[in-house]
């Protein structure tokens, strides 16, 4: 019985540290970059709708990882890996055209949007990876929880870490706050172009 339980909570801990290391991979920077770019509007003190926002994502990207580890939903390789970076480059954009702070509704809710409708597609980039590690594996339920609990840690981390960044600069340092947006923005924007030439499959 224990020897059970410690199979399971050891395969847990390691899909668990597959997870976060594989969404904070610099080498896999895609997913970072979108996840900035969600939070490109926000500061610290809006770390409720952070919160939100996040959770949106991880929601999103949820639903696809496991029905395409599963085999339910099969989509080509190569259109995710395409797909990824214009979600990034569309979620980018919007934040650098915007006229309206973080405090407008309708600017909060397409932030909602973007984080639930593009995790689907993130999801899907997430489950290759997943399925090269699980190989013929029959038991994929623990891996597949671990892995998603371990991506939203990740997630979590960076978003930490810029919500941080943001405050020094704009709250401590001084930087304009619709200045720190647009140059954030427009740098994950010009670096999804990149991306998107670079996955171009047609």
């Amino acid at each position: 019985m224990w020897t059970i339980k410690n199979e399971v909570v050891s395969e847990f801990a390691l899909y668990f540290g597959l997870g976060k290391d594989h969404i904070l991979d610099t080498n896999g920077y895609d997913h970072i970059l979108f996840v900035i770019a969600l939070c490109a509007v926000y500061l610290l003190h809006d770390w409720k709708k952070v919160l939100i926002l996040v959770t949106a994502f991880t929601i999103g990207h949820s639903i696809t990882l496991a029905l395409a580890t599963l085999n339910i939903v099969v989509f080509p390789g190569e259109v995710i890996e395409f797909l990824i970076p214009l979600t990034i480059f569309i979620t980018a954009f919007t934040n650098v055209v915007k006229r309206d702070e973080v405090s407008s509704k309708a600017a909060i809710q397409i932030n909602y949007v973007f984080a639930l409708f593009f995790g689907l597609i993130h999801g899907l980039g997430f489950s290759n990876f997943l399925r090269e590690l699980l190989g013929k594996s029959q038991n994929i339920v623990t891996p597949l929880f671990a892995f998603n609990v371990g991506l939203e840690l990740g997630q979590l981390i960076i978003v930490a870490i810029f919500l941080v960044a943001g405050f020094v600069l704009v709250q401590l340092v001084g930087v304009a706050r619709r200045d720190w947006r647009l140059v954030i923005s427009s740098a994950i924007a010009g670096m999804a172009l990149v991306l998107m030439k670079d996955r171009i499959f047609w």
